[in-house]
């Protein structure tokens, strides 16, 4: 596995090693130790979600709040999409920023983003399959989400008219998240993860 990190802190791309022949393809998708390694901790799994969108679905920006947030290893197994990871965390020198990777069924990448990330992607084809092992389960009160058509994010998604759920169109801005306090902060956030690192 090759890792390259995001210019964002926290978010890393990872390129498999695919082994084919006539037969077909094997490939490790996931090594908990490569990533460790790479990271500093082991990724605790604790749930496994499988997402299939249209082509022109955006989903997110979805987080979760630190502590303990939630960690996420994402690849699409089908099709191809745009997933992008965004810094929402209050105090991070890139906060704001955001940066795409083309995950698809042909480079089989994935991507890793840390507790206090935010996360959305757009579909690029039809029956377009993401698979997420996350590092904790689902919790509907401390999961929160951006609009992802906000014009300060700036997100560039590949598609003229983004098809959204009724409740990623009625997400707030990323400005009305950051006054209500609802953002994870920076610090918490790198306190987080050494403690992890300790464990």
């Amino acid at each position: 596995m090759k890792f390259r990190q995001l210019s964002i802190a926290g978010a890393w791309e990872i390129t498999p090693v695919q082994r084919g022949d006539p037969r077909g393809m094997f490939m490790e998708f996931y090594r908990f130790d490569h990533l460790a390694a790479e990271v500093g901790h082991p990724l605790r799994l604790a749930q496994g979600n499988l997402s299939v969108s249209a082509r022109g679905v955006v989903r997110g920006i979805h987080f979760a709040d630190v502590p303990p947030g939630q960690a996420k290893y994402v690849t699409c197994t089908r099709g191809a999409v745009l997933d992008v990871v965004v810094d929402i965390r209050v105090g991070s020198p890139t906060f704001g920023r955001w940066e795409g990777v083309q995950l698809d069924d042909v480079d089989r990448r994935a991507v890793y983003l840390s507790e206090g990330l935010g996360h959305g992607f757009c579909a690029l084809t039809d029956d377009a399959t993401i698979t997420y092992l996350c590092s904790e389960t689902y919790n509907p009160t401390g999961e929160h989400g951006i609009h992802p058509l906000d014009p300060d994010l700036g997100i560039v998604w590949p598609v003229d008219e983004p098809q959204l759920s009724a409740r990623d169109a009625a997400a707030p801005s990323l400005a009305e998240m950051r006054d209500a306090g609802r953002l994870p902060d920076f610090t918490t956030c790198e306190a987080y993860t050494q403690s992890l690192r300790a464990q």
